[in-house]
């Protein structure tokens, strides 16, 4: 949940504004630095606020039980955005895809 508050001087005026929210509550973004591969593993973590080398065990357990590991990650790395051009695997390519057609 995220809260807004405002401190008020004595004269009255408005002096500070700031935000408190959960920790780790950053937007879902794949890292220029950190990354291992795609950088999926370490924009959960920073995401969530824990540790990449969780996120990077928890992938390896889902791909060796069920298998689900390795299409969550490639969903990961087309569906989340980077974080120095703001756009998605997906969307980019959608985009040059468009422009082709054009």
């Amino acid at each position: 949940m995220n809260e807004t508050h405002a401190h008020t001087a004595d004269n009255g005026s408005s002096t500070t504004q700031h935000s408190t929210s959960r920790p780790g509550s950053l937007p879902l973004r794949r890292p220029a630095q950190g990354r291992m591969l795609a950088g999926v593993a370490a924009g959960f973590a920073r995401s969530l606020a824990v540790d990449p080398a969780v996120v990077r065990v928890g992938f390896l357990v889902l791909a060796l039980v069920g298998g689900a590991g390795l299409p969550l990650y490639l969903a990961g790395w087309l569906l989340i955005p980077d974080e120095v051009t703001g756009e998605s695997l997906a969307g980019e390519v959608i985009r040059s895809l468009s422009g082709q057609n054009s």
